[in-house]
């Protein structure tokens, strides 16, 4: 069971029950939770976005076709991984769509083990985007305790400047930089100048990203 809710979720979107039925066996057979939807309109409605998960979408659907879900979920900051179904002549189109963010596409039939191997890499992936997200969220979560004054004297700490020079800069005494400093180390967890640093500059690689 902690096994199965460890691998995550693996979304299925196509109109053609047959292919979302061959799917779902074969997927739930190597123990990946499944659903299934026949339209992408369906999905959408359902989809949430704090799951650790992967989508596989037919590219020509009845109604909004897989392109245009792919362009909705990219509307939507969305860091779900994508990868295609495709017919012989849509592979032009599935290249567009990596070009896109997607991850692969997959031509029918497909081939059981390298569907698999797909999926897992596109898990892989969404494990690490949903990590990535809630390390900035506890980064930013910190960032906010802080007051102007503590955030102007935590940049320069973030660039090197010594206890005088930011001092200096902002035309306060040392001890009140030293009192501020405290007061950040304080606020943000820190026991050492080495684990501040990796929280600020881990956030600001997170929001220049």
């Amino acid at each position: 069971m902690n096994m199965t809710a460890k691998k995550g979720i693996v979304y299925v979107v196509d109109d053609d029950e047959a292919v979302r039925d061959s799917l779902q066996w074969l997927l739930e057979g190597k123990d990946y939770r499944v659903r299934c939807f026949e339209s992408a309109e369906a999905f959408l409605a359902r989809y949430d976005p704090r799951e650790v998960a992967c989508l596989i979408a037919d590219i020509r659907m009845h109604g909004m076709t897989g392109l245009e879900l792919q362009d909705k979920l990219i509307e939507r900051h969305s860091p779900l991984p994508i990868v295609f179904i495709t017919g012989h002549g849509d592979v032009p189109m599935a290249v567009d769509t990596m070009k896109k963010g997607a991850l692969d596409f997959i031509q029918k039939p497909f081939d059981e083990s390298a569907l698999v191997s797909v999926v897992e890499r596109m898990l892989e992936h969404a494990r690490t985007a949903f990590t990535d997200q809630q390390q900035a969220a506890t980064r930013e979560a910190l960032l906010a305790k802080l007051t102007g004054r503590e955030s102007q004297v935590l940049e320069r700490i973030v660039a090197g400047r010594l206890n005088k020079q930011i001092a200096d800069d902002l035309g306060i005494s040392i001890k009140t930089v030293e009192a501020h400093r405290a007061n950040i180390m304080e606020k943000m967890g820190a026991n050492t100048v080495a684990d501040l640093l990796k929280v600020a500059l881990g956030s600001a690689h997170n929001t220049n990203a």
